[in-house]
């Protein structure tokens, strides 16, 4: 009756320092209410705390045994860590959240799960005999500043998966996976089967595909030939497996500090390396737009659950026939499912797993389920249609520009390497010889002579090429005219439409560079400033 003097506060985007607190808000305020008067944590997920939107960026490695998933965390750390153990036989037998502390040790599961700082509490809810398997190793790496690891039991086979763990290892792993910025699925091209229980435990993680990443690792076993085929029998077994039509990503290389053992694919190893760890490196400047995707996620499922849950109370009779009215609710789940989805205009996608869900619900008396609470839901409506889109337009500024959640130390130092000569491409394009550093010797020098021949046929004694008349030769390189006018553009240095001696051999350089399937700079490399530029006030980085 007087359910009005409960109305939500509004909430304005203006009021909050940050996106995190946008976030803890609106949930707090609009949407816990929901999925607390509806039963939601019963059925689907925990309650969110401030712990799980204050969390750093979480990466999940998900893999059968022997696929190297310790190695690989070692790996980004470039060190070891308190409780690590590596094997070709199953050496983690449990979960390993791998997490910065100024002093290094093991946090027991039980000690962790009640600590208020971390994320780790709704895990209690799996018992003892998961808790006794869950750990927290604290490691003083640099790396750990912007990210957290979760290293997992290698997947077994047969009833040792189901039976011998004594917990629930799949519901263990969705937990995961709602919580986490990026899961790695680690494959060994020794071994491509995809056991059953693999299938299910990747099958349970549908629903986060956009935070899954593939990585063939051990790549470096196989020769080139046995690389290929191996690379087409994974593509095969995972589509199989996701059953969508877009392609998977998947990353190949060896992600051990060993020497290769054939070497052929080591640039494209390179290159997969790069891709990955770019990857990682932006996950500390995407978490809140990932925290942020996660609770529309969860609001639209809230929403569906609230409209199931009150339209199998009102389909309940008062007196008499209970238990059989309610056997037939749930045997015809599927059929009020299209029913709500026709009256409330519901995407099929935003439904929860049938099966699930019946099993869920033979456990309770509908009864005591609520009816319908149109106030609750739009408040939900208004928290998707004004409070998120608030929270989305304030991502880009928060983070603009801060260099300070960026990703530092391990391997990590390696990515974007400008200053040794082992960095990443220092041995191509504008890179081939990085000889010009510090150094008298000019890096187009060496084929001077023939880019002066060129200039002095065009040039008729003249000390500056037009453009008309350099055109007519740049074009015989039959690259594009945008890629022409970007070469022309970094080679005349003094920006006066001419390009003298110097600037003429650079052009052709740089010319040479792209055909040889380089890629040109943005801006011109020190190096390659001709060296009496160098000191003049001409535009150059």
């Amino acid at each position: 009756m007087f359910s009005w003097m409960n109305k939500t506060k509004e909430v304005h985007h203006e009021c909050f320092d940050t996106v995190v607190e946008g976030l803890k808000s609106i949930y707090k305020y609009k949407m816990f209410p929901l999925e607390q008067h509806y039963l939601f944590h019963e059925f689907h997920s925990p309650p969110l705390n401030d712990a799980d939107f204050d969390a750093k960026p979480l990466i999940l490695l998900v893999g059968q045994y022997s696929t190297g998933k310790t190695t690989f965390i070692k790996y980004l750390l470039e060190r070891d860590f308190p409780g690590m153990r590596i094997g070709p036989e199953p050496t983690t037998d449990r979960f390993i959240a791998v997490m910065y502390g100024e002093k290094e040790g093991v946090i027991p599961g039980n000690a962790l799960v009640m600590d208020p700082k971390k994320q780790f509490k709704p895990l209690s809810t799996f018992g003892n005999a998961f808790l006794n398997r869950f750990q927290c190793s604290m490691v003083k790496s640099p790396v750990l500043k912007g990210i957290s690891v979760i290293d997992t039991p290698g997947i077994l086979a047969g009833e040792k998966q189901r039976i011998d763990r004594g917990y629930d290892f799949i519901g263990v792993l969705q937990w995961f996976a709602e919580r986490v910025d990026r899961i790695i699925l680690l494959f060994d091209a020794h071994k491509l089967d995809i056991s059953d229980e693999f299938k299910r435990s990747i099958e349970a993680l549908r629903g986060h595909d956009d935070k899954i990443k593939i990585v063939l690792n051990k790549a470096d076993m196989i020769n080139p030939q046995q690389l290929m085929r191996v690379y087409g029998a994974l593509m095969w077994s995972l589509g199989k497996v996701f059953q969508t039509p877009e392609v998977v990503r998947v990353y190949i290389g060896s992600f051990w500090d060993q020497p290769l053992r054939f070497d052929s694919n080591k640039q494209l190893f390179e290159d997969e390396t790069q891709d990955l760890f770019k990857d990682l490196q932006c996950l500390p400047r995407n978490s809140a737009l990932r925290k942020l995707n996660d609770l529309i996620k969860r609001a639209r499922l809230a929403k569906v659950h609230a409209y199931i849950i009150s339209e199998l109370k009102k389909e309940m009779p008062n007196i008499f026939g209970k238990e059989n009215k309610k056997r037939d609710l749930i045997k015809n789940l599927p059929h009020l499912y299209r029913k709500i989805q026709q009256q409330y205009s519901v995407s099929q996608g935003d439904f929860p797993d049938v099966k699930k869900m019946q099993e869920h619900l033979s456990k309770y008396d509908f009864n005591k389920f609520h009816s319908i609470k149109p106030r609750m839901l739009e408040e939900i409506d208004s928290m998707l249609g004004s409070d998120i889109a608030q929270l989305m337009a304030m991502v880009p500024n928060e983070y603009c520009g801060d260099s300070d959640i960026d990703i530092r130390g391990g391997i990590f130092e390696n990515v974007g390497d400008n200053l040794s000569p082992f960095g990443y491409r220092r041995g191509e394009g504008i890179m081939a010889d990085i000889g010009g550093y510090g150094e008298v010797d000019w890096i187009v020098n060496k084929d001077r002579s023939s880019y002066d021949n060129i200039f002095d046929r065009l040039s008729n004694n003249n000390p500056k090429l037009s453009g008309s008349m350099a055109k007519e030769e740049l074009l015989k390189s039959k690259l594009p005219n945008t890629v022409l006018g970007k070469i022309w553009r970094l080679a005349d240095i003094d920006q006066d439409g001419f390009l003298d001696r110097d600037e003429f051999a650079l052009a052709m350089y740089l010319v040479n560079v792209k055909l040889d399937g380089g890629d040109i700079p943005r801006d011109l490399p020190d190096h390659l400033v001709p060296p009496f530029k160098k000191n003049s006030s001409y535009p150059h980085d």
